[in-house]
């Protein structure tokens, strides 16, 4: 099945940390295959840019557009997948490539080289990201909340998160991280000293095996993914981030600025399909899932799994008390909240300029035709 700095005293700093953890990132798995996540400087992403817009003037064929995700293909990305499969994104003129994530894969430095115009991460990740000099922004907000929590055996006594320590704590890294590290800062566990922090793999093999002790998971994906193998909630211990204090926004979609400043409309386009590939996700679950499964690798997981976690998202997409025609806006309270955890808890080390990380103009205007 597949699943998925300074942080005070005696704590590494921001950059020394995130260079171990994009390290981490990369060891220890075969090769995907995938382009270099190495940073590009502003002038070929200008260059690219430039590139993109001659192609759509002289040519009159589909925007070539790609849009990296955060994880591997699955119903946490149904939206998009609606909206390629229906044919939204040709309506729009624009020829749509899904490219999947994975543990390897770091959405923020795709998009900032040119290898994609979109990406899809979490909100953490991004601001750390920004913070570091690299010109993204948020246009588009998918899940109105956080959708990560840790698990551990309730047979191993390891019930708070003080009882970490001396532990194995797996994530999967590539941005997935900073959560975490937040936590782990709130409770005064240095990743690097006090406990063995490592990468986890696709599956929960490790966790169910015993290799970790403490395991990352989605609520809408790992979670189910245990109890599907046999596990019951009263098994485990399940440690709510929102509950503790360290939960941040999750899945976003952001740009590249400069790509931005000269592909305004091909962005408006680009999320005016996806806004209708996610309404259209919500209101028929089961067709959604069945556009899914033909991208899913074949034996990775099952129909029933996937409907599970199109509920959960389709939930976190569009909470009970948000409007329809929110959907993919960015909450300005719920997203300086999420600032504000990642600099108490040394995500990013300087207060986030919010004004300028996120912006609702492009899903306004997209709302507009749809």
């Amino acid at each position: 099945m597949i699943p998925r700095h300074a942080f005070g005293k005696g704590l590494l700093g921001l950059g020394a940390m995130s260079l171990v953890f994009l390290l981490l990132a990369g060891c220890g798995g075969e090769s995907t295959g995938k382009p270099s996540n190495s940073v590009a400087s502003p002038e070929a992403s200008s260059a690219s840019s430039a590139e993109s817009a001659a192609t759509t003037a002289s040519s009159g064929e589909p925007v070539p557009i790609k849009i990296q995700l955060s994880w591997v293909p699955q119903a946490e990305f149904a939206g998009f997948y609606v909206a390629k499969e229906k044919g939204y994104y040709l309506e729009e003129g624009l020829g749509v490539e899904i490219l999947a994530g994975g543990p390897d894969i770091v959405p923020e430095q795709q998009v900032a080289n040119g290898t994609a115009q979109f990406g899809v991460n979490l909100v953490g990740s991004l601001l750390s990201h920004i913070e570091q000099g690299v010109p993204l922004v948020q246009i588009g907000q998918i899940f109105q909340d956080t959708s990560m929590v840790l698990v551990s055996k309730k047979a191993s006594g390891i019930d708070s998160p003080e009882k970490f320590a001396g532990k194995k704590v797996g994530n999967w890294m590539g941005g997935n991280e900073y959560e975490v590290l937040a936590l782990l800062s709130k409770y005064g566990l240095d990743p690097m000293k006090d406990l063995n922090f490592t990468k986890q793999g696709f599956t929960m093999d490790q966790f169910m095996n015993g290799d970790l002790d403490v395991a990352t998971a989605m609520i809408y994906n790992e979670y189910h993914v245990l109890l599907e193998n046999g596990y019951k909630p009263e098994d485990l211990n399940v440690f709510n981030l929102d509950e503790l204090g360290v939960g941040m926004l999750h899945d976003n979609l952001f740009v590249n600025k400069e790509w931005l400043a000269n592909n305004e409309e091909t962005a408006v386009k680009f999320v005016r399909a996806t806004l209708k590939g996610w309404k259209d996700a919500i209101a028929n679950q089961d067709g959604a899932v069945d556009i899914v499964m033909k991208t899913v690798e074949e034996g990775s997981s099952s129909r029933e799994h996937q409907l599970t976690m199109m509920q959960e998202v389709a939930r976190l997409i569009q909470p009970e008390e948000l409007p329809a025609e929110q959907i993919g806006f960015t909450n300005q309270e719920r997203f300086q909240l999420t600032a504000d955890i990642a600099l108490k808890f040394g995500v990013i080390k300087n207060p986030a300029d919010v004004s300028t990380a996120y912006t609702n103009v492009i899903v306004e205007k997209a709302s507009k035709g749809t």
